[in-house]
């Protein structure tokens, strides 16, 4: 998964969004896989035409040396790849014995071999004595080449083992090795399975980073396959990061590329990323369509692999559907392969489909229990981005399924995990690059002003001497006089301007630069008047605008600012000038009141949930209506007055204002009592809230929207 899911109402009978996280796991495997894919690569025209990939000798750029017999194999035997592996590892021993020992095309061979051979489960051993053999090459001229070529090999079995994290760092030598050092080839073929497996740990700046780095390497062989290979990668990496339509713009660009070209594995993998960029652009009939076509492509190529991905990725599309019964025998078809091939990542997913499909059939406990062991591989292998995916993908399916409490839970799961790979690595690195960018550059502004200021100081200084100097010489006192106080005067408003610029420099760091309300910068300065020796004394409200992503995707960005400028304008309204409001991040605004009133802050809760519905938001294409789902509570908490910290009070109010969201949305919950009588006994109720409120050792308030209210009375 990419992505938050679209959320839905308890009542919606909306099937969930095709889940990218499958196609996330599986385009890593796909990218190494995709070379080595058409049988009618050598009677293609691209695949005849002179491009760079090995050298000939020890120094000798790939772009200047003329494709050799040899060469030309080479790039046959890695477009039909995998799906002919024992056909192919025939070939390439067939070559060893062509090739002089320790030259670059000895490396060029064991490389695709190992390549070739590494999505076969029964050849782990001679992969490692591969890599063994790569790392201990004796011709020093190659050495750098060798090392690359077992830097990849490692990676793709780490991978096998179901270890992304120690591929990526295997992977990353790769910026260690000199252009000469090694073929065009080789950085190629890493950097493409480097950038899929960043983009899949959920570091999508590095991810779209190293896409860039390869496709230019693409450019430079002149082959279409590669370009249109390395066009998918991108793509993807784009998808990460939320920016669709740039992905959109990269998956037509590859497709087009791909049908110049064709080869089932290459156009199995374009419409496998087309699908999962038109299933975030909420275009559920072309992600449908490409899907299909991705699982015809990948039928055709016979490798195992490549095809339990597809049926994956199948089986996604008939989930959105509420195809149930198909999605489950979709993936335990993939689910078979996945066994027999000891893919752990397919294997994975196939086993979360599955739990998916059986909580849409009613066997919601037995499917949640599935799809809840799936996600914690994926969080024991590091996955974190795809784990919580899969947390946020679970709760809309409980949710929408009646099971309430369960959904709570994994909501409460999914936002833990995705503030650490969304807040900390995703979305700080690509949100909030042109604010560090702005930090710096108001940094270097006050220096300069400082520098200046220093600098009239000096001349100011040195005018006064010259001025001394004159009035001694020429007996003219009073007009000295006059002149210094000119010159003071000047300086004193020097710097009470470098004042002023200064204060207003720190305070746009401190600003949202959309809404113009608080950013986190300033709450975490603020915070701590309210927070004394970590004891957060005030009341919090969370606040989360529903279904804001469906504002975006169906009326575009320029829409979504606009509610969210609209939004903080009514929350300016609402409030007090001594209340704290702040952009928390997204769609999510953070309220801290100083004083713990229950009886005000129910009110407040009522008024914020009111006004922010009404009226509609006023857009260019028709007015947008809005709600939003509110989470609140006073510290410390009652009756037993526990304190926590403010770090701990926003967690806490984050989990009803979730609850809020599991029941319907459009509507508050507060905390009013919990029966603990210190902060872990707190962390224990947070954990199961739903139930200690039925239980009665936690007492919520619990408010709706004006819109929400008439719905209910008339459902009554």
């Amino acid at each position: 998964m990419i992505a938050p899911l679209p959320q839905a109402t308890r009542k919606s009978h909306q099937p969930p969004k095709l889940r990218p996280k499958v196609k996330a796991a599986g385009l890593v495997l796909l990218l190494c896989l995709i070379a080595f894919s058409s049988a009618q690569a050598n009677d293609s025209p691209s695949g005849a035409s002179a491009k760079p990939g090995l050298h000939t000798s020890a120094s000798a750029p790939d772009s200047l040396i003329a494709k050799t017999e040899l060469q030309a194999a080479l790039e046959r035997i890695e477009r039909r790849g995998s799906s002919r592996a024992p056909e192919n590892d025939l070939a390439l021993l067939a070559l060893l014995a062509q090739v002089a020992p320790g030259s670059a095309e000895h490396v060029e061979v064991l490389a695709l071999r190992g390549s070739l051979n590494a999505d076969q489960a029964d050849k782990k051993p001679l992969l490692e004595r591969l890599i063994k053999e790569l790392e201990a090459w004796p011709n020093p001229a190659q050495r750098g080449a060798a090392r690359l070529a077992a830097a990849h090999l490692r990676a793709k079995l780490l991978l096998r083992q179901g270890q992304p994290a120690l591929a990526i760092k295997s992977l990353e030598m790769v910026d260690s090795v000199a252009d000469n050092e090694a073929s065009l080839t080789l950085r190629l073929r890493s950097l493409g399975m480097l950038a899929s497996l960043l983009s899949d740990a959920g570091e999508v700046d590095a991810g779209i980073n190293t896409s860039v780095m390869a496709l230019r390497l693409a450019e430079q062989s002149g082959a279409v396959w590669r370009r249109a290979n390395a066009l998918v990668s991108l793509s993807f990496s784009y998808m990460r990061a939320q920016q669709l339509e740039r992905a959109k713009q990269l998956i037509a660009e590859a497709q087009q590329l791909a049908l110049l070209d064709p080869d089932p594995m290459l156009l199995s993998r374009v419409y496998n990323v087309r699908g999962m960029v038109y299933s975030e652009l909420g275009d559920s009939s072309t992600a449908g369509q490409a899907m299909q076509l991705a699982l015809d492509y990948a039928r055709q190529t016979g490798n195992p692999v490549t095809l339990a991905l597809a049926l994956g990725n199948a089986a996604d599309s008939q989930l959105r559907k509420s195809d149930f019964l198909r999605a489950r025998q979709l993936s335990e078809e993939a689910l078979v392969l996945a066994l027999a091939t000891h893919d752990l990542n397919s294997e994975t997913l196939a086993r979360q489909n599955i739990g998916m499909a059986k909580i849409g059939l009613r066997q919601i406990a037995e499917g949640k229990r599935e799809v809840i062991a799936a996600i914690s591989v994926d969080e024991a292998q590091g996955q974190f981005a795809q784990a919580s995916d899969g947390w946020l993908e679970l709760a809309k399916q409980l949710e929408r399924f009646g099971d309430q409490l369960g959904a709570v839970q994994a909501y409460h799961h999914y936002r833990k995990l995705n503030d650490q790979v969304l807040r900390e690595d995703s979305r700080r690195a690509v949100l909030e690059a042109q604010a560090r960018f702005d930090n710096e550059r108001q940094a270097k502004e006050i220096e300069a002003l400082n520098q200046g200021n220093q600098l009239k100081a000096e001349q100011v200084r040195a005018g006064d001497l010259r001025l001394r100097l004159w009035a001694a010489l020429g007996g003219c006192v009073l007009l000295s006089g006059l002149l210094m106080w000119l010159a003071y005067q000047r300086i004193g408003k020097t710097n009470q301007a470098l004042a002023l610029s200064n204060e207003s420099l720190k305070r746009q760091g401190e600003r949202d630069p959309l809404t113009g309300l608080a950013n986190r910068r300033h709450f975490q300065a603020a915070i701590k008047r309210l927070a004394d020796k970590g004891r957060f004394s005030g009341t919090v409200f969370l606040i989360d605008i529903d279904h804001f992503k469906r504002v975006n995707d169906s009326r575009g960005h320029a829409a979504g600012d606009a509610v969210l400028v609209e939004v903080a304008r009514r929350l300016r309204l609402i409030l007090r000038d001594e209340d704290m409001v702040v952009r928390w991040g997204g769609e999510e605004f953070l309220i801290v009141v100083d004083g713990r009133d229950a009886d005000a802050a129910r009110l407040l809760a009522q008024r914020l949930l009111d006004n922010i519905a009404q009226p509609p938001v006023p857009c260019a294409g028709g007015d947008i209506a809005v709600t939003a789902s509110l989470g609140f509570a006073s510290f410390p908490l009652a009756p037993h007055d526990v304190a926590l910290s403010w770090e701990r009070a926003i967690d806490l109010v984050d989990t009803v204002m979730y609850m809020a969201k599991a029941h319907g949305r459009n509507r508050a919950y507060g905390i009013k009592v919990m029966q603990a009588s210190d902060a872990a006994g707190v962390a224990e109720l947070s954990a199961r809230i739903e139930a200690a409120w039925h239980e009665g050792t936690v007492e919520l308030l619990a408010l709706l929207g004006a819109s929400a209210l008439v719905r209910e009375e008339e459902e009554a």
